[in-house]
This record gives structure tokens, sequence and C-alpha cells, in this order.
């Protein structure tokens, strides 16, 4: 098995909205904001070598939107999927599964493209299966009111118009090393991924957890639609995770590729942070 991290652009926003009712004061200390009050963050896939699988979750934002849009998000970084696969000795086509954890738009944007007319959209990843869950797949072609702008038809319908789309319904084994879980405060159906490598756990924690700070029980990002789930979720999977010695992977946290837990006093918390290269070799 192989790990590898798949850097696309980096976004800013609103680093209150990334910790909820934790005050600036406190969160600040951690992720020093602009003076607009922005954090800058990553779009950090995890690409899994399993086998005949080249399994990638998440993809970034894309480059489909126009430049009104991506304004909002001051993309930085000189990344992208595309060059970051060559950089492995890989494009597109060589990837077997693109998991999406959710289809929030900086997640899935890069697994759909225009044609070179710009008359058609077309799947990035030509030979694979796009996995999403059913219950995250509903609630983006019914979107609640809060999540309404999240969920963007045109990274969402070629999935199934181009026949690639799986959708699951439940826990399961993607490959003997791979395992999907299912977990509900951030967005319905969100995917979180344990891959087992050689004795030890990776998590691609998704939103469950986005940034290190994240981790502290209350400070739960202000984007998730179900806070009190998510406290639920969190506290279950902590206790799990700090048992079971898992390493997490971050998909969000710009300075921080992954991070081991420790107990202390006031709960579950980082112990160290280190990059995946680190945690593979």
């Amino acid at each position: 098995m192989e790990l590898h991290l798949v850097r696309s652009k980096n976004l800013m926003l609103d680093g209150g909205a990334m910790f909820g009712v934790v005050p600036r004061v406190l969160w600040s200390r951690q992720y020093a904001p602009d003076k607009d009050n922005r954090i800058n963050i990553s779009m950090r896939s995890l690409l899994v070598i399993d086998g005949d699988r080249k399994i990638l979750f998440d993809s970034g934002i894309g480059t489909k939107q126009d430049s009104r849009f991506f304004g909002f998000y001051f993309l930085n970084g000189d990344y992208s999927l595309d060059k970051s696969l060559a950089d492995l000795g890989l494009n597109v086509t060589d990837i077997t599964d693109i998991v999406h954890t959710h289809l929030h738009f900086d997640h899935c944007g890069g697994s759909i493209k225009y044609n070179e007319d710009r008359s058609s959209l077309l799947p990035v990843f030509p030979n694979a299966t796009y996995r999403v869950s059913r219950a995250q797949w509903e609630l983006a072609l019914n979107p609640n009111k809060l999540e309404g702008a999240s969920f963007l038809k045109e990274n969402i319908l070629p999935m199934q118009e181009s026949g690639q789309l799986h959708l699951f319904d439940r826990e399961f084994d993607l490959t003997p090393n791979v395992n999907i879980r299912l977990f509900h405060g951030h967005t319905s159906g969100q995917a979180v991924a344990l891959v087992r490598y050689k004795d030890r756990t990776l998590v691609n924690i998704a939103d469950l957890m986005p940034l290190v700070g994240n981790i502290s029980m209350s400070w739960v990002c202000g984007y998730d639609t179900q806070p009190l789930v998510t406290l639920a979720e969190k506290e279950d999977f902590l206790k799990e995770s700090l048992e079971g010695g898992y390493t997490y992977y971050f998909y969000h946290d710009l300075e921080h590729e992954c991070c081991s837990l420790k107990d202390t006093p006031k709960g579950i918390r980082t112990d160290r942070t280190f990059t995946l290269a680190e945690f593979a070799g």
C-alpha cells in the first residue's frame, strides 16, 4: 500500500465560521487571521494505492466557476490536481475510485470539468467510480436552506449522467484495508475513511474535524448543520481514536497534515503533528 497527499489550491474562509461559538481571542492564537478575519486553509486530498486500486478522497474546488465566485474564496498556492498527480507519475486516467466525503463545492468541484468549448460537463476521472453516500446525494439534490449554496448542480449531476456514480447506504469496506464510515453532524452522510496501513490506522477525517483546532470538544465548526450531533459523534470517535491509536489526516489544515492524540485533564487533545510522509515512513 502507498499513501500520498494530493494538493490543490488553498482557500480563505472566515475564521469565526471555522470555530463557531469559540471567541476570536482564543482561535486566533492557533490560526492567525488577516485584517478581514479570514484564515488560509488547504484542500489536500488523500490518495491511497492499494493493489490495483488508486483511490482519491475528494478533489478540491475545481476550475469551473467564474471569477466572481472564486473572488469570495481568495484561492492561492501553486498547486493543482493535475500537477500533484504528475509529481507522483500519475494522471487523472489512473484513478479507479473517487470517494467524495461529501458534496460541498470545496470537496467535489475538482471532479467535474467543462469540455474544450464549455458546451458540456465531463468527469475529470474518466475511469473512476464516483462514490457518494446515498444520504449525501439525496440531500445535495434537495438541500436544506442552510446548505443550499454549498451544493452546485454542475458539480453533482454530471456524476450521475456519466454513469459512473455509485451510491452507498452504510459503513463498508472499499478494500480489505479501507473502511468507510458515515457521520451526520457536519452534513448528512459524510464519509470518513479509516485506512489500515501496516499496523496502524490513518483516518481521512474530512470535515468531522476539519482543523487540528476543531479536536477540542466545544470547538465545533460553524458550518456544521447539526452541531449537537457533531458533539456526540466527536466524543465517541475521539475515544475510539485514542484507544485505537489512530492518526488523523487533515484535508483543510494548511499547517498540519497529520496528528496523533493524547488524553489530558481537559479531555482528548492533539499530541504530535507531523507529515503524511513521516507517518508512512
